[in-house]
């Protein structure tokens, strides 16, 4: 099996759990394809007391029948009759797990969504497991997983019958940040430069089962073309798997993402609610499950006495996949290797570098040593009034320091050290003006720059307070 990269606060989280006096139950959730299942495996080395995995889409008697079978495997008991309920099924695991040795005894359900079919009691019967057998015990380690994160917490964490407060571990498993995507490529035999590393992550973000798919033989424009662009590829069908294996009513939660797509500094609530007819409780609902699987970041806007929040899209594939995928007609099994050099492909790696940015913001503070200061990130935004002479103006990251410093950071992605002009400079210069007068702040606010390899130099770049490039962002935090 493959070296576990990264994830080291994770496991000490499952170490905690097994090596604890008491029974755990532990629920681990997050996107799909983000290497729940890996983890689990590879932490507990396949040794479990019982480890069962939902069939998705199935019948209760379908999944009755693979419990069953899952029991007549890890208890060599051959005569297990067929299950008629869960009731059944939990009471047969009860017997088998007073039957084993282990001093501790791992019970792993992956998938567990999936078990819970309409009308299957499932969840009612595991309450009652929990309440009535396993409290009452101090050498169980249960873990529940799952990819549809809003029925993990409706039903698990936000639980109100027999698991409620019974939750004693919550592992939330988001994509790998840059290093740990350095690590795993050099793992498996890459020997790209960070420059290279970041286009890559502007296409897969930091998904471990995209980079498992990745092939070092071949150049990334070769990659991308083998997964995405070629018929049969394995990323070629993965938009539509993947929004559909999360969420029911799949095609309202993509039409929110499609239209965040269409602006990249992003849509507030009202608008969402007037682009798409979603509103109330339902839309609150979706924008809580998106974020939750890491497809959507809200920020504030700074300086907003209402608190208004921005929806961006964050997900990086579902980005590349709206701009490049989904309207490509011309069946170029070759397209991203013909074009990747395209004018308006150096567009979309601009704004796309900066949710990569955004992504990493643990690693700005700490490159920017403010790690331990208290801070506020945000945006901010400035939409005149029609009677209003004044421009428009859109900061995508700032970030407020207790100290009364205020970071205007600036993010550009370019092959080479980022040269400021003197046009670029007046208009850094006029919207910083804007910002402290719309704001009302007389001082505190400084130009900082991100760029992948630095800044250049020159009579212009004495504006800059200060940069971080791509060795900051790829940063061990």
């Amino acid at each position: 099996m493959d070296k576990l990269i990264g994830r080291e606060r994770e496991c000490e989280e499952l170490r905690w759990a097994l090596e604890s006096q008491r029974s755990e139950f532990v629920v681990m959730y997050g996107r799909r394809r983000i290497g729940k299942t890996f983890l689990v495996r590879r932490f507990f080395d396949d040794k479990y007391s019982f480890h069962y995995v939902g069939a998705h889409k199935q019948t209760r008697s379908v999944q009755l029948q693979n419990f069953r079978e899952a029991l007549m495997r890890f208890s060599d008991e051959k005569d297990i009759p067929a299950l008629e309920s869960w009731h059944d099924a939990f009471l047969r695991l009860e017997t088998y797990l007073d039957s084993c040795s282990e001093e501790r005894k791992v019970v792993f359900f992956d998938e567990m969504p999936w078990m819970d079919t309409q009308g299957s009691d499932f969840v009612a019967e595991l309450e009652y497991f929990w309440a009535n057998w396993v409290q009452n015990r101090d050498d169980i380690v249960f873990i529940a997983c799952g990819s549809a994160t809003s029925w993990m917490k409706e039903k698990l964490e936000e639980n109100q019958g027999g698991l409620h407060n019974r939750i004693t571990h919550r592992i939330f498993l988001r994509p790998f940040y840059l290093s740990e995507c350095k690590a795993y490529l050099e793992d498996h035999g890459f020997e790209w430069d960070d420059y290279l590393i970041l286009q890559c992550y502007m296409v897969f973000g930091g998904v471990p089962y995209y980079l498992s798919l990745l092939r070092p033989y071949l150049s990334l424009p070769e990659n991308v073309d083998a997964l995405v662009f070629r018929r049969g590829g394995d990323l070629s069908d993965e938009f539509k798997e993947l929004y559909n294996a999360l969420f029911r009513k799949a095609d309202r939660y993509i039409n929110i993402v499609r239209l965040l797509a269409t602006k990249r500094e992003g849509f507030l609530r009202s608008e969402i609610e007037k682009a798409t007819g979603y509103s109330g409780g339902g839309l609150t609902k979706m924008l809580d499950n998106l974020e939750r699987c890491d497809f959507i970041v809200d920020y504030n806007q700074y300086g907003n006495k209402n608190k208004l929040t921005l929806y961006r899209l964050a997900d990086f594939y579902t980005l590349f996949y709206f701009r490049y995928v989904e309207n490509n007609r011309s069946r170029d099994e070759q397209y991203w290797q013909h074009h990747f050099t395209d004018r308006s492909v150096e567009s979309w790696e601009g704004f796309t570098f900066e949710e990569v940015c955004l992504r990493h913001l643990p690693h700005i503070k700490y490159g920017l040593g403010i790690s331990g200061m208290a801070t506020e990130s945000s945006s901010w935004r400035f939409v005149p009034s029609k009677d209003d002479s004044r421009k428009g103006a859109q900061i995508d990251l700032v970030i407020s320091r207790a100290d009364k410093i205020i970071h205007l950071v600036e993010m550009k992605f370019s092959e080479n050290p980022y040269v400021i002009k003197k046009d670029y400079e007046e208009r850094l210069n006029q919207r910083k003006a804007l910002f402290m007068e719309v704001t009302g702040i007389s001082r505190g606010p400084v130009h900082t720059f991100i760029t992948p390899m630095g800044l250049s130099q020159g009579s212009h770049s004495s504006i800059v307070h200060s940069q971080l490039t791509a060795k900051d962002l790829f940063a061990s935090v």
